[in-house]
């Protein structure tokens, strides 16, 4: 099998630090929200909103930004994005007031909708097919590095300079990025396109080929999320201290990190294939969500590894399926499709594991999600026996 050639390799590099910087941008900032912003956050409630804003503006413009990258291309989308997330960094730099928080972060939010679904298009462009699962691998193993970088990162930063130096580094960042995608990432006209009508969308996104990986991704994220919020939980109630319940949350990204590669590379040199990839990652997750309900250190480090290890195998396996499956004139409108089901699930997988928790307590609250993920998991199996005869 041939390798990339060198211009192709110079142009991914820009676009793996697209992810990193939406990842980053997300937990640097919210990790530190609580502790560190002074007067802007007044109540567990104020917080709550701050959290939420750029994840909500996430939910609503991924799709109308996927949407906007197969009309204009992709490139211009992600440069604007990138360049809009700088300016709002830059805004509270200037005004450092309670009320340029809230827009700064919702400003970050909606820029990262822009340039995050136009990257993952990019990506499924400038590659051809044979090489879905190692791009989409690359991208998520540096979008887990700002996931776990953010909150250590952020709070040295914090603790250097406050929160302004936070979001002055996230400026830098930002326009950075941008100029590093100007320079390297070659202009992909959009295709042309049939007309789509509302009915022609809703069947191409009610298809078995877009509602499996979507579904198997927002699962992966339910777990992730669940994972990093609640394993710390379940350790302190265990009585660990902090390093430990730390150290969990550490294990749970640095597997995920490093398993999505070596997933991509497993798919494109035909050793694995997506179904039976994102059928054994649900099974994964899910045992790992069965195993944080064991009780002290062993059930959370234990939890962490296999919730890592089966959300690492399903993410670079779902959207090179969306990208395998998707007509390219179309990959932006899928890409924010799809990243939209993984915001639900991101929000989703804390709100269930939270609420049956607050009745039965948290060992339920793991064991409801994991029952869930295991349904789906048996699902696609059954699919797959069927499709094949066995």
């Amino acid at each position: 099998m041939s390798e990339p050639a060198p211009e192709s390799r110079r142009a991914m590099w820009p676009l793996y630090a697209a992810g990193f910087t939406t990842a980053f941008g997300a937990h640097s900032i919210a990790a530190n929200l609580g502790a560190h912003a002074g007067d802007a956050v007044t109540s567990l409630l104020v917080l709550g909103g701050l959290l939420a804003l750029y994840d909500g503006a996430e939910i609503v413009l991924k799709p109308v930004f996927g949407s906007l990258a197969d009309r204009i291309g992709a490139r211009p989308v992600m440069l604007g994005g990138l360049v809009a997330f700088a300016a709002a960094s830059a805004a509270y730099v200037a005004a450092d007031s309670p009320g340029w928080l809230w827009a700064a972060r919702l400003g970050q939010g909606a820029a990262a909708s822009a340039f995050s679904p136009a990257a993952s298009a990019l990506l499924a462009r400038l590659n051809p097919a044979a090489k879905h699962g190692r791009a989409f691998g690359s991208y998520g193993f540096y979008k887990s590095i700002g996931y776990t970088l953010g909150p250590l990162l952020g709070g040295l930063l914090v603790w250097a300079g406050g929160l302004r130096l936070v979001f002055a580094t996230l400026t830098v960042l930002g326009a950075a990025v941008a100029v590093w995608a100007l320079l390297a990432v070659p202009v992909v006209p959009p295709l042309p396109r049939s007309r789509q009508t509302v009915l022609d969308l809703a069947r191409r996104l009610a298809d078995p080929a877009f509602l499996g990986p979507t579904a198997a991704l927002a699962g992966a994220t339910a777990a992730l999320s669940v994972g990093v919020g609640f394993l710390p939980v379940a350790g302190r109630a265990a009585g660990l201290g902090p390093v430990a319940t730390g150290a969990a949350v550490s294990v749970l990204a640095a597997c995920a990190a490093l398993v999505q590669p070596r997933a991509g590379r497993a798919l494109d040199d035909g050793r694995l294939t997506t179904r039976s990839g994102l059928t054994t990652g649900l099974a994964i997750t899910a045992a790992g969500l069965a195993a944080a309900t064991l009780p002290g250190l062993i059930g959370v480090l234990s939890g962490a590894a296999l919730i890592g290890v089966g959300t690492g195998l399903i993410t670079p396996l779902g959207f090179a399926a969306l990208a395998a499956s998707t007509p390219p004139a179309r990959l932006g409108q899928t890409m924010g499709a799809a990243e939209l089901g993984r915001e639900l699930g991101d929000a989703g997988g804390p709100l269930l594991v939270a609420a049956v928790a607050s009745t039965a307590g948290l060992a339920s609250g793991f064991a409801a999600l994991a029952v869930l993920l295991a349904a789906g998991a048996a699902l696609a199996l059954t699919r797959s026996r069927a499709t094949t005869g066995g």
